[in-house]
């Protein structure tokens, strides 16, 4: 995790202090079931909820220690928490495993992850839809392979973004239901030395679901999953900033990020302007993508477990997490406060000579009774014309002295072909689409 790049909020559910807060409800839960159940004495759990009632502070440097010395990290908790509570803590972790703290704690914090993230795309969606809104009906072109096509509105791009966002949502939703599973079920996962309802106990407090079949650890398929909706997220990020990095581009400049005041574009050139945030998303994209193939190639575990996944997900879990929260809130930002110039979008697109109705006047010529074939020959050459005159002849004025075009268009047919109006003739229908 890169501080530079990282929100307060997310990156408290990965500090080492609310890891162990939740290692410890886990127990204390787990020790409440056991004590109901008769395994325990119900003091046993008293005794832990009175020591967490102090609110006591959790010495990570003291846990460390152990470690130092133990070499592993929740037997290391479990002796720090017996020297703090006394006598009473013996019960704890009672026909439990280490897989059962650690996995189900993982469960945890991906899914409050996932509520701050779903936060987070609710704030950038409504971003772009008020933008788009705006827009609905701002004239801009097109582009296919980087060309000039047909024209569209400002806001039909920003449409386009909210609803694959949306879909990301939904895809973010069904990946917290799949990932916010709880495993309490011992060593190989056969509830051999702990009755499950000890795990239905733990999940129900935590806000988890039981896990159907655990093996001594949660399946993978699960994180996989997870990891990939959030490089998926991450490609959508990308696709956006990459579309605001185009729009900025000295030679087309129609949208911009907003450069406030007393703000530094370069060094060395007291001009320059340049999409820094957009750019930093492209980075920040393709790291959090990144994340997603390890978490796939820890699906595959030896047996009813190794540890090859454990390490792997110390990184993947904060770093794609708090890496992707602070993406969607520059990404956000950047929409929010977005420059849109329309009249350099209406400037370039007359500056291709009319070429981007081209389309139309083909559809025409065969509806008049030419061959497709023809129709697109007799549109294609004056189309080069005006494309080689880098916009000082204009297409509708070659038609009109075409003799075979005007053989089977009129004047008034062909000015008729060239209103930009008619592109749009459906963009509400999008919209309803879009945004119901």
């Amino acid at each position: 995790m890169v501080p530079r790049y990282a929100r307060p909020d997310m990156t408290a559910l990965w500090e080492p202090e609310a890891k162990y807060r939740i290692w410890f409800e886990i127990e204390a839960h787990a020790t409440e079931k056991l004590g109901e159940l008769g395994v325990v004495p119900p003091s046993a759990a008293k005794a832990l909820w009175d020591w967490w009632a102090t609110d006591p502070k959790i010495d990570v440097e003291a846990i460390d220690a152990i470690e130092a010395v133990t070499k592993h990290d929740v037997i290391a908790f479990l002796t720090w928490v017996a020297e703090n509570v006394g006598d009473e803590a013996r019960f704890m972790h009672q026909g439990m495993t280490s897989s059962d703290v650690l996995d189900t704690t993982l469960a945890v914090q991906l899914a409050r992850s996932a509520d701050i993230l779903l936060a987070d795309l609710d704030a950038l969606l409504e971003a772009i839809k008020r933008r788009a809104e705006e827009h609905k009906y701002t004239p801009t072109i097109g582009r296919s392979h980087g060309i000039h096509a047909e024209p569209v509105t400002f806001g039909l791009k920003l449409a386009q973004a909210y609803a694959e966002f949306d879909r990301c949502k939904t895809r973010l939703v069904a990946a917290r239901a799949e990932i916010a599973t709880c495993a309490i079920s011992g060593a190989v996962g056969t509830f051999a030395n702990i009755d499950p309802q000890v795990e239905e106990h733990v999940a129900d407090k935590l806000g988890l679901t039981v896990e159907t079949v655990s093996t001594q650890v949660i399946p993978r398929d699960r994180h996989a999953m997870f990891f990939s909706t959030l490089a998926v997220i991450a490609g959508s990020i990308e696709r956006l900033a990459v579309e605001v990095r185009h729009l900025q581009r000295t030679e087309v400049l129609e949208a911009e990020e907003y450069f406030s005041p007393g703000q530094k574009g370069s060094s060395a050139m007291p001009h320059k302007r340049n999409p820094i945030l957009t750019e930093n998303l492209t980075g920040q994209a393709r790291m959090i993508r990144a994340y997603a193939l390890p978490a796939l190639e820890n699906v595959a575990l030896w047996h009813e477990r190794d540890i090859s996944h454990s390490s792997v997900e110390r990184f993947i879990g904060p770093d794609a997490c708090i890496t992707l929260d602070f993406a969607l809130a520059r990404l956000t930002g950047v929409v929010d406060k977005l420059l849109v110039y329309p009249e350099r979008m209406q400037a370039n697109m007359d500056r291709m000579g009319g070429l981007i109705h081209s389309q139309r006047v083909l559809l025409a010529l065969t509806q008049n009774g030419v061959s497709r074939e023809d129709a697109y020959r007799l549109v294609q050459r004056n189309a080069m014309k005006v494309w080689e005159s880098d916009g000082r002849l204009t297409l509708l004025d070659l038609l009109k002295r075409d003799e075979e075009v005007t053989a089977a268009l009129g004047v008034e047919q062909l000015e008729e072909k060239f209103d930009l109006e008619y592109h749009f003739k459906h963009v509400d229908t999008i919209f309803a689409r879009v945004f119901g």
